[in-house]
């Protein structure tokens, strides 16, 4: 599948079959997320990967959308060091592209995922942090549930028109 196949083709996906995820798909998946942009190349991204099934159900508690962690082979959390970097307010951006990467990683790989939002979301973020361990200038962006589609999602066409501007807003 080419860049622009798996672009326009990628879908969420939340139903999963039972088949594991090798350790070397993860290695690609996690490769293609830090192959991201990053301000100043800061690279503030970090990855936990979570196959325990009793920790998945705690990261399922932490957020009301998360019931499909429960099939999901893995969990991929995204989250970014704080801590000294040099463009402290991009790490938003930085984590968004690594996980639109990782998105698309698994989409090629004819894998399915689906992005969990948690920041900036305290409700959800405190919680995650606590099941996840996360220290002080830590903090999670996202969760991927990822594995083995059981479901199939036709392409969707979302180019719309009127949503464009040449050169100037008016």
């Amino acid at each position: 599948m080419d860049a622009l196949e798996a672009i326009m083709t990628r879908r969420s996906v939340r139903k999963f079959t039972d088949e594991p995820v090798s350790d070397e798909r993860i290695e690609v998946i996690l490769r293609a997320a830090m192959a991201a942009p990053s301000a100043g190349n800061q690279q503030p991204w970090r990855f936990v990967v979570v196959k325990d099934r009793a920790m998945m159900e705690s990261i399922a508690q932490t957020t009301p959308y998360g019931a499909m962690l429960r099939e999901a082979a893995f969990a991929l959390v995204i989250a970014a060091d704080t801590h000294d970097l040099k463009h402290a307010v991009m790490w938003e951006q930085d984590c968004s592209a690594a996980t639109q990467n990782a998105l698309l990683a698994i989409h090629a790989m004819g894998l399915g995922a689906v992005w969990l939002g948690f920041w900036p979301k305290k409700e959800r973020v405190m919680p995650l942090k606590v099941v996840m361990g996360m220290p002080d200038g830590v903090e999670p962006m996202a969760v991927l549930a990822v594995g083995h589609p059981a479901e199939e999602k036709p392409a969707i066409d979302r180019y719309d028109a009127e949503k464009i501007r040449i050169d100037r807003w008016e």
